[in-house]
C-alpha cells in the first residue's frame, strides 16, 4: 500500500493501565511511565500485527524489546549458520545474551578505590554461586580494571570463577582490620568452623585469574585456603602490608597464603601458576594436613621467609606432597624454603638474594636457603646466587642428614648423609713447589676422600687412587691433628706427589709433579 498523508494526527494520554488500542498512526503518551506508543493500524492496511508499537525514549527498556538476537559472526567473511539451516537460525533475547556475562559492577561495586565495595562483591558471589544449587545460574564474575576497596573479608564460595584484567589492573584492597582480604567459604558463604553446616557444600572447584589481593592493614593476612578441594590461581598477586624494614624478625607472623583443614575436609589439589607472593612474613605457611599443593612459574619476594611447611605445631599429620618448581625467590631475609614434612619437592627454582637478611645474594649468609628437615624429600635443579665461599659458611641446601635426594647447584649430589661433588678437571704442570688442587671447609665436613685419575700428557702413564683426609677440628690442638693417607695404582712412575695442609678451617689438597698431565677428581664425604 502506498504511503498516504494523514490529514489529522490524533493524540491520547493517560496511565499505562488505561492505554487502549490506538488507531493507525495515532500517538499515545503514557504519563506514569513516560513512554510513547503509536498505533499499528489494521491488517487490511498491511500492518504485520494488531497492537501498539513503542517508540524508543530514554525510559524504554531496550533489553526487553530486543527479543531476536542472532549471532552472525560476519567478521569471518560470511554469516554463521547457528541453527539447522540458514532459514532456521537460533534467536535469543538481548537480555539472555548479556546474562551470559556477569560483572561485579552489575551488583553495585565501583572499583573507584574510595567506595566500600565489600557488600557488593560478597553479594555478587552469593547471587551467582550460593543462592541456588542449579549449575545453570553460575556465571564467571568479571572484575573490570580498578581498585575495589573492601573493609571486611571477601568470602569465595564453591564453583566460583572470578577473573580480572590482569594482576596489576584488577585489585581488591583491604583497608580495615579483618582476618583476611579473602578466604574460601562454603555454598552458604559460611566460614571457619561453620563450613559445611546447614547442609552446605564445602569449598571446591574454585578458579581465580588476573587479579591482586592486597592487604593494606598491618594486622591482616591476604588469603586463607580452608577445607578446599581443587582450586586454581593464575596471574594472581598476593600482597601483604609489610615493608622490607619490617622483615628482620618473624614477629608480625603474617602470611600471603595460609592453609587450613579439618579431618573431614582436607585442603587438597590447590594450584598456583604465574603468581606473586610479597610483603609479608611468610609467602606460604601450613602446619595442618594439606595434600598436593603445587606452585609453578611464580615469584616470592620481600618476605621474611618464602615458604615454610610443617614448621609450627603439626596438626592431623601435617602437610603432605607440597611441590614448588620453576619459581623465583628474591629479596628474602632468611630461608627460601623450609620443608619439615615428607614427600615434598623443590625443583628448578632460582634463589637470588635469599638468606642474607637483605645483604646481597652472595654476602654474609644468616641461614641456609633450602632447609629440608624430614626424610623423603627432593631438591633437584635448584640454582643459587650464593657461591662456594659463602656456601661453606652456611649451605645453600641443608638436608640435616635426612634421607633426602638433592642436587646442589649442579656441583654436588646429596643422598642423606652422603655427599659427592661433581667430577672436575685440573691441569697438572711440572713443579717443584706445592700447588693447590682444591679446598674444603671443615664447616662442611671434617673428613672426606678425593678419588682421582691422573694421565700424563706425553705418554701412556696413568695413576688412579683415593686420598683419605681427616681434618683437625681445632688446628691448634695436637691431639686431633690433620691426618691423611693415599691408596693408588699406576702403570709406571708418574712423578706425582699429593699432600694435604690445613689453615684454620680450610683444608687444601696440593701436589708436586715431574710430569704434565690431566687430573680428574671428585670429592665425597659423609655427614
Amino acid at each position: 500500500m502506498a504511503i498516504v498523508q494523514v490529514s489529522r494526527i490524533t493524540h491520547r494520554k493517560g496511565l499505562e493501565e488505561n492505554l487502549p488500542q490506538l488507531a493507525g498512526a495515532e500517538l499515545g503518551w503514557v504519563i506514569d511511565q513516560r513512554k510513547l506508543y503509536v498505533g499499528n493500524g489494521t491488517l487490511q492496511e498491511g500492518a504485520p500485527a494488531i497492537g501498539n508499537t513503542e517508540v524508543l525514549t530514554e525510559y524504554s527498556d531496550i533489553l526487553a524489546l530486543a527479543d531476536s538476537y542472532t549471532y552472525k559472526g560476519e567478521s569471518a567473511g560470511y554469516t554463521v549458520v547457528t541453527g539447522t539451516n540458514a532459514s532456521n537460525n537460533i534467536t535469543r533475547t538481548l537480555q539472555s545474551k548479556l546474562d551470559d556475562f556477569a560483572s561485579v559492577r552489575d551488583f553495585g561495586a565501583t572499583g573507584d578505590g574510595t567506595t566500600d565495595d565489600t557488600a557488593a562483591i560478597n553479594r555478587a558471589l552469593f547471587q551467582l554461586f550460593c543462592r541456588a544449587s542449579n549449575s545453570e545460574v553460575r556465571r564467571s564474575l568479571f572484575f573490570p580494571a580498578g581498585t575495589y576497596r573492601v573493609t571486611n573479608t571477601i568470602n569465595i564460595p564453591p564453583f566460583a570463577k572470578i577473573y580480572g584484567e590482569g594482576s596489576d589492573s584488577s585489585i581488591i584492597k583491604l583497608e580495615s582490620a579483618a582476618d583476611y582480604v579473602a578466604r574460601t567459604a562454603d555454598s552458604l558463604q559460611q566460614t571457619g568452623a561453620n563450613i559445611g553446616n546447614n547442609g552446605a557444600v564445602a569449598p571446591r572447584n574454585i578458579e581465580v585469574y588476573g587479579m591482586t589481593f592486597w592487604s593494606n592493614e598491618t594486622t591482616s593476612e591476604v588469603m586463607l585456603v580452608q577445607d578446599t578441594e581443587q582450586m586454581y590461581f593464575e596471574d594472581v598477586n598476593f600482597q601483604g602490608p609489610l615493608a622490607r624494614s619490617d622483615l628482620s624478625t618473624a614477629g608480625d607472623d603474617l602470611a600471603t597464603v595460609r592453609f587450613s583443614s579439618t579431618s573431614s575436609a582436607i585442603t587438597k589439589h590447590v594450584n598456583f601458576n604465574a603468581c606473586k607472593f610479597s610483603n609479608a612474613t611468610w609467602g606460604f605457611d601450613a602446619d595442618e594436613e594439606i595434600q598436593g599443593i603445587n606452585v609453578t612459574n611464580s615469584k616470592f619476594n620481600t618476605l621474611y621467609r618464602g615458604i615454610q611447611i610443617g614448621v609450627g605445631t603439626i596438626i592431623n599429620g601435617g602437610p603432605l606432597g607440597f611441590k614448588v618448581t620453576q619459581s623465583l625467590f628474591d629479596d628474602i631475609a632468611f630461608h627460601g624454603i623450609i620443608l619439615n614434612t615428607s614427600n615434598c619437592v623443590s625443583g628448578y627454582n632460582i634463589f637470588l638474594d635469599v638468606g642474607t637478611n637483605f645483604n646481597g645474594g652472595d654476602q654474609s649468609p644468616v641461614s641456609s636457603i633450602v632447609d629440608i628437615r624430614q626424610d623423603n624429600n627432593v631438591s633437584i635443579g635448584d640454582m643459587f646466587e650464593r657461591g662456594e665461599s659463602q656456601n661453606a659458611v652456611l649451605p645453600r641446601i641443608d638436608i640435616n642428614n635426612k634421607k633426602v635426594f638433592a642436587i646442589d647447584k649442579g656441583e654436588r649430589i646429596k643422598f642423606g648423609t652422603y655427599t659427592r661433588k661433581v667430577g672436575e678437571t685440573f691441569d697438572i704442570a711440572t713443579t717443584i713447589s706445592e700447588t693447590t688442587i682444591t679446598t674444603l671447609n671443615i664447616n662442611v665436613t671434617e673428613a672426606f676422600n678425593l678419588r682421582y685419575t691422573f694421565k700424563d700428557d706425553d705418554s701412556a702413564i696413568v695413576r688412579h687412587g683415593t686420598l683419605n683426609v681427616v681434618a683437625a677440628e681445632d688446628p691448634d690442638d695436637s691431639t686431633g691433628s690433620l691426618t691423611y693417607d693415599e691408596e693408588y695404582v699406576e702403570n709406571n712412575s708418574s712423578g706425582l706427589v699429593l699432600s694435604v695442609t690445613q689453615t684454620g678451617n680450610v683444608v687444601s689438597v696440593q701436589y708436586t709433579s715431574t710430569r704434565n698431565g690431566t687430573f680428574n677428581y671428585s670429592v665425597n664425604h659423609l655427614g
